[in-house]
């Protein structure tokens, strides 16, 4: 069950990291709000066919209060997260995000009562190490929208982090479909009034030449989705935290590939130390935890 998690979790991640790269081409040309609209639209008709194709598993009343928090913390990340790739390299925006994997011990122990576990803490450390030798992140004088860009994607791993969480809570009891659908439709109606209010009423539908990347985006989010959450019926947030680092080579990747931002040296080393904390995190026993550090 642990290695079936830990491949669920690596998979949507990747599959993630792809969403993500298309999402930097959408907000090149369109305003973030209306782009995460796009993609949470696209995401919920390809959600509610996965939610069908599980056989309609009830969604009920007492449901709701929690997926409409969620829902409304995942539009806020996803409208930060986005913004920030339109003035941020795809590789920086994602090295700065994975303060998120941090975060999710204390609040998982907070919500969720998940005793915290000084591996999961150590774990975390080496791998956000690592995020810092493999993309080389050194601090620069800030100002203008590379400020506001740090700023954006530092709430959204603050919002990610307490995401992932609330997955958590949800994910037994509520099972994958039900969980992807709730997820894409609630931030799609909690983004609905903002894109009302900002985007001209002839554009709120892409183009004939937007609409591939859009069901892309939604395919994959859909897709990932999944992934993570079937990940999360099996193991606890804070043991799959630390697998978020290998967004770092796929980050990269797709950098290089579709934005010619170069690949480098220093990535091979932190992503051995990434792979290194991911799979020491991975071996130990489901004993009893160590005392809180």
């Amino acid at each position: 069950m642990r290695m079936g998690a830990v491949l669920f979790y690596l998979v949507g991640v990747a599959v993630y990291c792809a969403m993500d790269a298309v999402m930097k081409l959408l907000v090149a040309d369109h305003a973030a709000v209306l782009a995460t609209f796009w993609r949470y639209l696209s995401g919920t008709l390809f959600t509610t066919l996965i939610w069908l194709w599980s056989g309609r598993p009830p969604i009920t009343r007492a449901m709701l209060p929690v997926h409409l928090l969620r829902g409304v913390v995942i539009a806020g990340s996803a409208l930060a997260f986005f913004w920030a790739l339109s003035v941020l390299p795809l590789v920086e925006v994602v090295t700065i995000a994975f303060v998120a994997p941090l975060l999710v011990p204390p609040i998982a122990a907070l919500l969720l009562k998940e005793p915290m576990r000084r591996d999961s803490l150590l774990a975390g450390g080496i791998g956000f190490l690592g995020v810092l030798v493999a993309a080389g992140f050194a601090p620069q004088a800030l100002s203008g929208e590379r400020l506001l860009g740090v700023a954006a994607v530092l709430g959204s791993a603050a919002a990610y982090a307490f995401s992932l969480v609330l997955m958590r809570l949800r994910s037994a009891r509520d099972g994958a479909s039900a969980l992807g659908l709730l997820g894409t439709v609630f931030p799609g109606l909690v983004l609905l009034p903002f894109v009302l209010a900002t985007v001209p009423a002839g554009a709120l539908l892409p183009g004939h030449d937007t609409w591939l990347p859009v069901l892309v985006v939604g395919l994959f989010g859909a897709v990932a989705l999944q992934f993570l959450a079937l990940a999360y019926q099996r193991l606890e947030a804070q043991m799959l935290a630390p697998l978020e680092y290998s967004a770092l080579f796929w980050a990269s990747l797709y950098g290089w590939l579709f934005f010619a931002e170069p690949l480098r040296l220093r990535v091979v080393a932190g992503a051995l130390l990434i792979a290194g904390a991911c799979l020491w995190q991975m071996r130990r026993p489901n004993g009893p935890p160590g005392r809180g550090a």
